[in-house]
């Protein structure tokens, strides 16, 4: 409500909140007694170091999601290479941002199904200083260049799991997928080897339960593991074009 970091409250212990405080924080204190997130009441949520914009049309991001851009510091071993990169279901942009931040030389798109999370990754991007292009696209269908890396953390959650009831304020686009959580993975990972050059990578991010039918599915495709951290999974294509 005030907008404060949390040490301000103890250092100004004597201040009196306004009537009008009062009635916002009593809302919001409502809300969270709901289970409503609190990265919705704020609107910001901390992703590697930076505040990210967050709304109920956006997946809140996660410490899980950082592993990706741990895999991309290892992958990457020139950072003054120029490389293309697509973050495929980017919604508040988080990683591609952070991907673009962390590697300045990187050419970066964000891509999305939904108009609403591109609006959200624009303002990030826009607020954090991230030249980025922004595309609206489901999954692969609409891009159109050759990618050296594609990123994704796409819904993986099947309806049947046990989950936080926070996650039902998120947006069910960008949670759940059919069989098993995996059926928008796979095509992801189809779309990827027709694009993918020799030696290019995928990077995805699913549950450590999900791993094993992902790495299985993936070799048959020509995707090789390469890294396994968390919840992120890294391949690179095998396949000659």
């Amino acid at each position: 409500t005030l907008d404060q970091e949390r040490t301000y409250l103890h250092a100004h212990p004597e201040q009196i909140l306004t009537k009008k405080q009062l009635n916002i924080a009593d809302k919001d204190f409502k809300k969270r007694l709901n289970r409503y997130p609190i990265a919705y009441i704020t609107g910001n949520k901390e992703f590697y170091g930076r505040n990210f914009i967050v709304t109920p049309d956006t997946l809140i991001p996660r410490p899980e999601s950082e592993d990706i851009i741990t895999i991309l510091k290892r992958i990457i071993n020139d950072p003054d290479t120029t490389l293309n990169l697509i973050d495929v279901g980017t919604g508040s942009g988080c990683l591609g941002i952070t991907a673009k931040l962390e590697f300045d030389n990187l050419k970066v798109t964000l891509t999305d199904i939904s108009n609403k999370a591109l609006a959200v990754a624009h303002n990030n991007a826009s607020k954090l200083g991230a030249s980025v292009k922004i595309a609206k696209s489901n999954l692969l269908e609409k891009y159109f260049e050759i990618p050296d890396i594609i990123v994704a953390n796409l819904p993986y959650v099947d309806k049947s799991w046990d989950r936080s009831p926070e996650t039902d304020y998120e947006p069910a686009l960008a949670l759940f997928a059919s069989d098993n959580g995996l059926s928008i993975i796979n095509r992801l990972i189809l779309q990827s080897i027709k694009i993918l050059p020799m030696n290019g990578y995928l990077v995805l991010e699913a549950d450590p339960a999900q791993h094993e039918p992902i790495i299985n599915f993936s070799k048959l495709n020509n995707l090789k593991l390469v890294d396994n951290l968390g919840y992120a999974l890294a391949f690179q294509s095998m396949q000659t074009k």
